[in-house]
């Protein structure tokens, strides 16, 4: 897959009105992540990944294997992607970016990934960031049926853990 082709599923997925959000959206998950895990794991998970993207987890990170959780993870998120994203929406965003990222790398880079992100609600919680994942990702089939991939069933599943727990709102 090239960055054309990757930028224009995640565009499709979050229904994003332009190229530029999307990149934004795109390089502020990938770098925040690059920002939190070592950078051997960066370096693995980016592999696989097109030219441009790889950059955003590596090349583009002054500081890997930062140690922040969830909450600070989507804050950092939000803060880059700008253009007024809430915490809430930059959960949706990276939880859908993670899920391509994932169809794309081996599954043994994947994991981890995974084993990096400590999921347990006592600790940083980051299994929020798998939750499109563990649904089973984003698929055709549901895609054609909804319109738009995994449809999130309640607010508590795109609770970024941040105060105001707003419904993620697809209309702006």
């Amino acid at each position: 897959m090239n960055f054309d082709e990757f930028t224009g599923k995640v565009q499709h997925r979050l229904e994003l009105p332009d190229t530029g959000r999307t990149v934004r959206a795109i390089r502020a998950t990938l770098m925040t992540l690059g920002q939190r895990i070592p950078e051997g794991a960066a370096e693995d998970l980016a592999a696989s990944l097109p030219m441009e993207i790889k950059w955003y987890m590596t090349g583009a990170v002054q500081e890997h294997g930062q140690r922040f959780d969830w909450q600070e993870f989507i804050s950092r998120v939000s803060e880059i992607e700008g253009d007024r994203t809430d915490p809430t929406e930059a959960a949706y965003h990276a939880r859908i970016i993670v899920d391509l990222v994932e169809s794309l790398v081996p599954p043994s880079d994947f994991q981890q990934l995974r084993n990096q992100l400590p999921e347990s609600e006592d600790d940083e919680n980051w299994r929020k960031l798998f939750e499109v994942v563990d649904a089973g990702g984003w698929s055709d089939a549901q895609e054609s049926q909804t319109g738009g991939g995994p449809q999130p069933e309640t607010e508590a599943q795109l609770d970024s853990g941040a105060a105001g727990d707003e419904p993620y709102d697809t209309e702006e």
